[in-house]
């Protein structure tokens, strides 16, 4: 018999997802609990940090399978364990759809993660101590583009570009002239935090002027590239680093692609026996099930809208007085600059106060914040996940409104419940 819990959340579920309560309540009915619990939060919740997504059932429990029982370390036709005929030829589907979907001659689809995608190509491409260029974290990049504690910033010599202080866009011309100056032996593009479009064209020609491999971390924008909505950084990168999840909507995974054939080998041995053994089976097979997702006509539109619902939200913000980085958006991302709304408030206040109204969001921090990384003066916000559930222009307004009626009441429990309310009401317009 499920709890009551179990069966008003087993309402919103598809028959798979209910069938897997069933078993888990039976099996273990304290982590069946929490999960009931996590399934009903995100179908009463709006999804707004711009890193997370929600995938197809059929993504997500192919990830519950027998695949999971499996070692299958190596590669198709090269595996250090027998029994692997099957798992071959999922590797070799979810290979081949990647090279379909972004244009490119390799794919290692093995690396568990965008960090360990970015080890791998790092430890092809880099010896330790070699220099390499890219964007601090707080300026929009990531924590595996040279942050001191990562592997990157304990290994590398990372050398920083930035962005224009005025206009808050990357400026060529100032990456140019420090990679001249500064020799790296390889140059990063591609942010966790940059809502404009990246020459990739430009950054190819700075990189050849100085002698150095381009790199390409394009994990947040890889389903805007893999639709056509943004640039692709092919031809332009010699290595490309992604996630399968974000924008792409598959499961949460990493990915490696190149067209050198010379490149595509190093990656290959620094994924795997480099930095990885077994590869997670369960999740190749989902992630073959996503670019197959992503192959399909309707996926670019889908990825139009998410561009266009991120620039309805973007409007709608300025519009309530708060300021942009950069002044907008090209991608599905918006960068909030809390202060001219609000002096006093932080990202770290935002993020709790609509957490409490049903809206998900992450403090994140703008260039040049005055403020700590655990405090901030900003909010990073994305349409990846809404617009999965449907989600229109008009609808973002609302979503806009009820953001800035939480901002007003400076988290006033009572506007919060209310808030809330309004979320959920929206949550059952547009269901998971």
């Amino acid at each position: 018999m499920m709890s009551q819990a179990h069966q008003t959340t087993s309402q919103h579920l598809d028959e798979a997802s209910q069938q897997l309560l069933k078993l888990l309540e039976q099996a273990d009915p304290e982590v069946s609990r929490h999960m009931a619990a996590e399934a009903q939060r995100q179908s009463n919740t709006l999804e707004l940090i711009a890193s997370e997504n929600h995938v197809s059932s059929a993504v997500m429990h192919s990830m519950g399978s027998w695949l999971t029982n499996k070692y299958a370390e190596g590669y198709p036709g090269k595996r250090y364990y027998g029994g692997c005929e099957f798992h071959d030829q999922i590797e070799n589907l979810a290979r081949d759809r990647a090279k379909a979907l972004f244009g490119c001659a390799h794919a290692n689809v093995q690396p568990h993660s965008g960090a360990s995608a970015n080890i791998a190509a790092f430890m092809a491409m880099c010896k330790p101590g070699d220099r390499i260029l890219s964007l601090p974290i707080k300026s929009g990049g990531h924590l595996s583009h040279g942050l001191k504690p990562n592997f990157s910033g304990t290994f590398y010599d990372i050398v920083d570009y930035d962005l224009d202080p005025e206009t808050e866009l990357l400026d060529y011309d100032e990456i140019r002239r420090i990679a001249i100056e500064t020799k790296p032996r390889m140059i990063i593009c591609g942010y966790s935090a940059y809502p404009r479009t990246i020459d990739f064209a430009a950054f190819r020609s700075i990189a050849d002027e100085v002698g150095a491999v381009l790199m390409a971390d394009i994990a947040h924008i890889a389903g805007l590239v893999a639709a056509g909505v943004h640039s692709s950084p092919f031809p332009h990168a010699h290595i490309v680093t992604t996630t399968t999840h974000k924008t792409l909507r598959g499961p949460r995974g990493g990915m490696i692609l190149t067209d050198d054939e010379e490149i595509a080998k190093l990656v290959d041995r620094k994924v795997f026996p480099g930095s990885q053994g077994g590869p997670l089976m369960h999740v190749i097979a989902a992630k073959a099930i996503a670019f197959g997702e992503a192959l399909d006509p309707s996926f670019e539109t889908y990825a139009r809208n998410v561009v266009t619902n991120a620039q309805a939200m973007a409007t709608a913000l300025v519009e309530k007085g708060y300021r942009l980085c950069s002044g907008g958006t090209d991608n599905h991302l918006v960068l909030v600059d809390l202060q001219p709304r609000d002096a006093e408030l932080t990202g770290a206040d935002a993020e709790r106060w609509l957490e409490m109204a049903g809206i998900i969001t992450n403090k994140n921090g703008i260039p040049n914040d005055p403020r700590p990384p655990m405090v901030t003066s900003g909010l990073r916000l994305g349409t990846a996940a809404v617009t999965t559930r449907g989600l229109d222009a008009g609808a973002m307004v609302e979503v806009v409104e009820l953001l800035d009626r939480v901002m007003g009441s400076q988290g006033d429990e009572s506007e919060c419940q209310s808030v809330c309310e309004s979320v959920r009401s929206i949550c059952e317009r547009f269901p998971l």
